[in-house]
């Protein structure tokens, strides 16, 4: 870090010489949470844009923010609190944009049995995030004799009915995205990593992988254009899976589908059958502590239902919950952009009890990862939403003053153990 002012380097913190240039470490801070959020909304924003659907407003935000990060221009840490969660308004804006898009193109996504595994023949793997991306490659590839697999945050795809139509896409295969390299070189057919949370390839399957859009990896082919020719033709030439199947997961639990049951959710608190809900969600990775998540939803109470997104539902999303009343006790929502379906099931509950979000028998426990789970966290505190528990750790570039002031106004705090959390959440 290079202080302008004082025309020295930094100590990381701030000015070497004591505040002379008003920099702080807390402004610091603030302005790394802010840039670190601002990518997890432009990843958002990007994929939209490429379903034809942009925001004036969104746009706008992006300049104003970045511009706030320049050297002497904001050094105000109200102003700068405020300029973050602004974010998580504007990521809310972004998550509901991408949404309404990804249902005008693909459909509503319904609830969804996934079989999970390989079935005999050639395969192509897609992995990342985008829609977009695996539509072409199902219309490109049809009739061709070639099974489509999804792999991490594009599981929730096989939920939407104008991708369900193509009778190739099979099933879901492999788990988060910090697994793929084993798993990767343990699929036999071809690779396709669309965007963000793609790990460097092993040499095994280096000659079968390939990027597209905005993802690119040393040595491995890009596609351009959405021409995925070279991924079909190397699918073809390569030895067919075997046919090895998983379990059966579910996934598909927009809000619009989560709502149609408000009523039978309703009668089913009032009754005292259902005593509480969990959020429990967001980004995996490879800490072994983040088993806590594993260990937390196996151990709560039958009367309690588990709604969740992102690729942390990896960590249980095998388990066999049951049922209460035909309500599923385990709710997967989709990627961790759909984050905004489970704040509207969130909204209209608490339109249905007629209280308060923080009123709600709701309690959120996130893991954290990447810059999208930043912004989302950054929304949920633009609502005004208290008492989140996060893990498997705390974010780094936030330090004991401004976690302090998150504690202080809306009780986030870290996650401890499975079973204190659980006890201290339901007494």
């Amino acid at each position: 870090m290079f202080c302008y002012q004082c025309e020295q380097t930094a100590n990381g913190t701030g000015c070497v010489k004591s505040g002379v240039c008003g920099k702080n470490e807390d402004i610091a801070s603030l302005q790394d949470t802010l840039l670190i959020g601002l990518k997890g909304i432009a990843s958002y924003a990007w994929h939209a844009r490429e379903l034809g659907a942009s925001d004036d407003q969104v746009d706008a935000f992006f300049a104003e923010s970045l511009f706030s990060t320049l050297t002497n221009v904001n050094f105000d840490l109200e102003s700068m609190v405020g300029l973050v969660l602004k974010a998580g308004e504007m990521n809310l804006r972004v998550m509901e944009m991408l949404d309404r898009a990804h249902v005008e193109r693909f459909g509503a996504p319904e609830p969804t049995r996934v079989q999970v595994g390989t079935k005999a023949g050639p395969g192509i793997l897609i992995t990342g995030h985008d829609l977009l991306d695996l539509y072409e490659l199902l219309k490109q590839s049809q009739g061709k004799g070639v099974n489509i697999y999804t792999h991490g945050e594009m599981l929730p795809a096989l939920a939407y009915p104008e991708l369900k139509k193509f009778p190739h896409l099979v099933g879901n295969y492999g788990t988060a995205w910090q697994n793929q390299r084993r798993e990767f070189e343990e699929f036999s057919g071809a690779i396709l990593g669309t965007t963000n949370c793609v790990l460097l390839p092993k040499d095994s399957y280096r000659d079968r992988m390939f990027t597209c859009g905005v993802a690119h990896l040393p040595g491995v082919t890009h596609i351009d254009n959405r021409d995925f020719t070279a991924v079909i033709d190397k699918a073809l030439a390569l030895p067919p899976l075997q046919d090895n199947p998983g379990p059966v997961i579910m996934t598909g639990f927009h809000h619009q589908v989560v709502l149609s049951l408000a009523d039978k959710i309703v009668g089913a608190v009032k009754a005292g059958k259902i005593r509480h809900f969990f959020l429990v969600g967001g980004c995996d990775g490879v800490k072994s502590s983040r088993s806590y998540y594993t260990d937390f939803v196996r151990q709560l109470p039958k009367d309690c239902v588990v709604l969740t997104l992102g690729c942390g539902k990896y960590r249980f999303n095998y388990e066999d919950l049951g049922e209460i009343d035909g309500i599923p006790r385990l709710i997967d929502m989709g990627q961790c952009n759909n984050a905004y379906s489970a704040i509207q099931v969130a909204v209209a509950l608490a339109n249905a009890f007629n209280c308060g979000v923080n009123d709600l028998p709701l309690s959120l426990v996130l893991s954290w990862f990447e810059q999208k789970a930043v912004a989302i966290l950054l929304t949920l505190l633009h609502l005004g939403i208290k008492n989140i528990r996060i893990g498997p750790s705390l974010p780094a570039f936030l330090t004991p003053n401004v976690f302090k002031v998150l504690q202080d106004n809306y009780n986030i705090q870290p996650i401890t153990t499975p079973e204190a959390d659980i006890k201290a959440i339901l007494g």
